[in-house]
């Protein structure tokens, strides 16, 4: 966790104040990564990210420029570490929800975190987070899924729709490998910063995936399933409920991740 000295809001050290607005008012949105050599990859798209959720959230952008400023002071000189980069308007409350502005931006770093896990078995659960395109700070339903489907003897818990519609998990994306050909589920889901660079790299190599509607009846036509996030570039999934998986092509989606340079901040 990082300390009072870690947490910055447009720069400088925390206030009580605007803490406990974050603490008490859950509007917000953020993205989060890992700082490697000083530079992050997929950096572009955490800034596209963040102007967007700005946007839509509180009626104004930041500012790409604004952005990287704070997230170089929040970095400090650090080559390697987990930055976190949160979105939030002390103004806006549950009584007072209109406010229009840019939001203030609060920044928190880490240790960077190992990978999620070494592979994972997957609880479906009928789920869908709400405003599901953004990274939002609404996590009670995900922690809630995430925690029965643990309770219940699996890993984490994948989401799927009323009609049995595969669409993401509490904190990743999910692939399937049909043949060599990677296949990303079309739903209401969070693009995954992790996601685009693995599908980067695969094209790049000459592996075109596609995305396309996966529903729990088609998943024993898939080969291997695998997650991926910003802290797991890829993650073997060893069954979900009670279909088990074969392995997916490890070595592949990671040299396509890896092969996505990092970005100056």
């Amino acid at each position: 966790m990082a300390d009072a000295g870690d947490i910055l809001i447009d720069g400088v050290p925390a206030t009580r104040e605007d803490l406990a607005h974050v603490a008490l008012v859950n509007y917000g949105a953020y993205t989060s990564f890992r700082v490697e050599e000083g530079g992050v990859r997929g950096l572009d798209l955490h800034l596209e990210r963040l102007e967007a959720e700005a946007l839509e959230l509180f009626g104004e952008v930041v500012g790409e420029a604004r952005l990287r400023e704070l997230m170089r002071r929040a970095v400090g000189g650090r080559e390697e570490c987990w930055l976190r980069v949160s979105l939030f308007s002390p103004e806006i409350s549950p009584r007072t929800p209109g406010w229009t502005g840019a939001p203030k931006v609060m920044t928190a770093v880490f240790p960077p975190p190992a990978p999620l896990a070494t592979s994972v078995w997957l609880q479906t659960r009928t789920y869908a987070r709400e405003a599901a395109h953004l990274k939002h700070v609404a996590t009670f339903g995900l922690i809630r899924a995430r925690r029965e489907a643990q309770g219940a003897g699996f890993d984490d818990a994948l989401f799927v729709d009323g009609q049995g519609r595969v669409s993401e998990g509490s904190l990743w994306n999910i692939g399937f490998l049909r043949g060599d050909q990677v296949v990303w589920p079309r739903a209401p889901m969070l693009a995954g910063v992790a996601q685009a660079l693995v599908q980067r790299g695969l094209e790049a190599a000459g592996r075109a995936g596609v995305t396309e509607p996966v529903a729990i009846v088609d998943l024993p036509r898939f080969d291997a399933a695998f997650i991926c996030n910003s802290a797991t570039p890829a993650c073997p999934v060893a069954s979900i409920d009670d279909l088990v998986f074969g392995p997916p092509p490890l070595e592949a989606l990671h040299a396509a991740w890896a092969s996505q340079p990092c970005q100056a901040i």
